[in-house]
């Protein structure tokens, strides 16, 4: 069957006008259908790589989503958050993990779904303002770290621990630290 059909068309692969025969035609020659089948093969062969490789990112991801206990390296990394971040979630007891060795944490997996389950209330901001006590302050009853650290002859860093082992209360007043008198007083002396 012949036809006399004599369309113009551009040409897909290199965007030349050229004259087809039919209305289909999509390429000015073989050669140009040949080089867009050779781009269309190699764009699949990209996809596919690229979908096993995402594959293969997210396959640790599922394993730990199936452990019942994980570790800290574990968490971090389904967290998305680093190790030591982990670790401080631990000490201030947002996460309860079982020391099994002294290099081994195990943290039971039901913790992170209740990480997630907590329903969290917001306060008013009035209301956090005065969650604090309040502590009076007469510079005459207080004591500047410098002043601790002058008199009994302590270091900053030992002085700091002592204030946070005894829970010594601190106020901060034009950026400077005080602590009361007579607690310093009666602990250093």
């Amino acid at each position: 069957m012949s036809t006399n059909i004599k369309v113009q068309r551009i040409c897909q692969y290199c965007g030349k006008e050229f004259t087809a025969r039919t209305t289909v035609t999509q390429f000015c020659g073989d050669r140009c259908a040949k080089l867009a089948y050779k781009a269309r093969k190699k764009e699949e062969k990209i996809e596919n790589s690229n979908a096993e490789t995402k594959k293969i990112l997210a396959k640790p991801i599922e394993e730990i989503k199936t452990k019942e206990f994980l570790t800290v390296r574990d968490i971090s990394k389904l967290l998305n958050c680093s190790r030591p971040t982990v670790y401080r979630l631990i000490s201030k007891g947002i996460i309860n993990g079982i020391n099994l060795a002294q290099r081994k944490t195990t943290i039971p997996r039901s913790e992170i779904d209740k990480l997630f389950s907590v329903e969290i209330v917001s306060k008013p901001y009035s209301d956090l303002e005065t969650e604090e006590p309040e502590i009076q302050f007469d510079i005459d009853e207080w004591y500047h770290l410098k002043e601790v650290q002058e008199k009994f002859g302590i270091s900053e860093s030992a002085l700091r621990n002592l204030i946070k082992r005894m829970n010594i209360p601190k106020v901060k007043n034009a950026g400077l630290t005080y602590v009361p008198k007579n607690s310093i007083d009666n602990l250093l002396k």
